[in-house]
């Protein structure tokens, strides 16, 4: 039987591969991160278990990172590998040329307007990320073998479609690292986003120092949150979702999970907000009572409300990635209230909607 992993041991060999100088692309920065989402979302009640990662979830986290990021930066699409070339951009975007006209759209939301595109789109990125970034992401340094700290799959580095459905389509993280990634995410996600801030900085000589590259990769605004505004006031009203003062300009969306822990744009994970509310929020990690709330509006209510502006609903994973980041957060983290009242975590078994209604 394998023995559980260190967690310090997992983040030492996860910045060794950001320190890692010879990539030529951002590929295996990508997955990395998808890594650490996933983890997040399932993290286990047994901090020593094995965690399956199924690659079909897997490869669409590592499209949504890069959806946004085929917007035009100062007029030009961003180069993500030192050639210039990359299957995982080509492909999504033809699925963003078959959804023309609705560019500022989750990846979701494309899927439902392109179903057929959006799963070729699909089966090509899986392929690649298969085939390269993910069997490559343990390769550290100048030796020649992986050492698996992470998955160890040998099928990997000759994987066929055969082999893919033979091993169940899916990998599974070793004991104990789906509780080591998701509890070092908060620390590793914004490092991984960094280093691929600048290798895209040193893949695109335009850029030079341009300051607000990162913010173009890694923003919340890759996505209009137009839309989904204008239906929570419809339903909820013209109101905060904190401090339930009336909202007469100024209206904004805010993410309750910040987008920086886990980036979901789904309906759950949105309410409206007051600007000094959003502004004080910013990206502490909301109290329980507050994801709660957000979730007792109901996963039929909400899903209802999604569906007639096409948009993504994502209550389970709202609810998965809650559940993670509390039960792997320390009770000393601190965590917003209200406006101006935020206190370090002093309860963490908080018991959720039983059905979501």
């Amino acid at each position: 039987m394998t023995s559980p992993v260190d967690p310090l041991a997992v983040g030492q060999k996860m910045v060794a591969v950001l320190d890692d100088g010879r990539r030529t692309g951002t590929y295996k920065l990508a997955v990395a991160v998808a890594l650490l989402d996933l983890a997040v979302e399932l993290a286990p009640a047994d901090p020593d278990a094995k965690v399956p990662i199924d690659l079909d979830v897997l490869t669409v986290r590592v499209m949504e990172q890069y959806w946004g990021q085929l917007r035009p930066f100062e007029g030009q699409v961003l180069r993500q590998s030192s050639d210039g070339r990359s299957v995982i951009l080509k492909a999504l975007s033809n699925l963003r040329n078959a959804v023309a006209g609705h560019r500022e759209i989750p990846l979701e939301t494309a899927k439902l307007l392109a179903p057929d595109a959006y799963e070729f789109c699909v089966a090509a990125v899986k392929d690649n990320v298969v085939r390269y970034p993910l069997k490559l992401l343990q390769n550290v340094g100048t030796s020649a073998r992986a050492e698996h700290f992470l998955y160890d799959e040998p099928w990997l580095d000759s994987a066929t479609k055969r082999s893919i459905r033979e091993h169940g389509n899916q990998i599974w993280l070793l004991p104990g690292v789906a509780r080591s990634l998701s509890r070092l995410a908060p620390l590793l996600k914004p490092a991984f986003q960094l280093a691929w801030a600048q290798d895209v900085r040193g893949m695109n000589s335009f850029l030079a120092d341009e300051p607000d590259v990162a913010q173009h990769l890694f923003g919340a605004d890759r996505v209009s949150l137009t839309r989904p505004a204008e239906v929570l006031a419809a339903a909820y009203g013209p109101q905060c979702f904190y401090c339930a003062s009336r909202i007469r300009r100024d209206r904004q969306v805010d993410h309750v999970l910040p987008w920086s822990r886990v980036g979901l744009d789904g309906l759950t994970n949105l309410v409206l907000a007051c600007a000094s509310c959003n502004s004080n929020k910013s990206n502490y990690v909301p109290a329980p009572g507050l994801v709660e709330r957000a979730l007792g509006r109901g996963r039929e209510s909400l899903q209802e409300l999604a569906d007639g502006i096409d948009w993504p609903s994502q209550y389970g994973r709202v609810e998965s990635a809650a559940r993670g980041i509390y039960v792997t957060i320390t009770t000393a983290t601190p965590v917003w209230h209200e406006r101006s009242r935020i206190e370090p975590l002093t309860r963490v078994d908080f018991v959720w909607p039983v059905d979501g209604r």
